[in-house]
């Protein structure tokens, strides 16, 4: 696993990078305790690839230095890790959805907090969904794919669609649920479910 290292202005959490930095520089011992970090818990609860992810933070104010970070970052195959204010998230994942691609995502909001919540879904669907953002944000994104004429095929499926292109593979019931809810990103459960209630 790798974390790539943040600007040098932000910590990963509070004190900060530079707080721990002035530490050293002054002799001052450092303890490292574990405890609650938003990235960490949102990686690990996002059901994406944790093999290896690209911690982002947040992303630069200025619009064009903006998109030039995210067409930094398109090509990096790993998962990546944004951090997000309420009031610029709808922006920021609309430039997401432009530069990168509309990519299966999870939205974290208020981990660890009494209204913690995950919304899992391509970035299009969590736009239609989300309106008014409330609290802070970790937003995960799943790693650049080289097959994305496919994939973007595949999403744009109806289950039924979805179910018949594996069932023309050759594949049984259960392989071909579990292939759907990993491309739509959703649970292996609800998929299940849904064809259950057709019959």
């Amino acid at each position: 696993m790798r974390l790539f290292p943040m600007q040098e202005h932000h910590g990963i959490s509070d004190p900060g990078a530079e707080v721990v930095r002035c530490a050293i520089e002054n002799n001052i011992e450092i303890i490292p305790i574990p405890g609650a970090c938003a990235a960490i818990n949102a990686i690990i609860s996002s059901g994406l690839d944790t093999t290896e992810f690209h911690f982002v933070g947040f992303l630069p104010v200025n619009k064009r230095e903006k998109k030039e970070k995210l067409e930094k970052i398109k090509k990096i195959n790993s998962t990546l890790i944004f951090y997000e204010a309420p009031h610029k998230l709808i922006n920021t994942l609309e430039d997401i959805k432009e530069i990168l691609g509309d990519r299966n995502i999870v939205l974290a909001r208020e981990i660890t907090k009494i209204h913690e919540e995950f919304l899992r879904g391509t970035v299009s669907q969590i736009l239609e969904k989300y309106k008014e953002p409330k609290g802070e944000f970790v937003i995960v994104v799943e790693k650049s794919n080289e097959n994305n004429e496919e994939k973007d095929f595949l999403l744009n499926l109806s289950l039924e669609e979805h179910y018949k292109y594996y069932e023309k593979k050759g594949l049984e019931k259960k392989e071909i649920i579990k292939k759907i809810a990993k491309d739509k990103n959703k649970n292996k459960n609800e998929i299940y479910q849904y064809f259950l209630n057709k019959k």
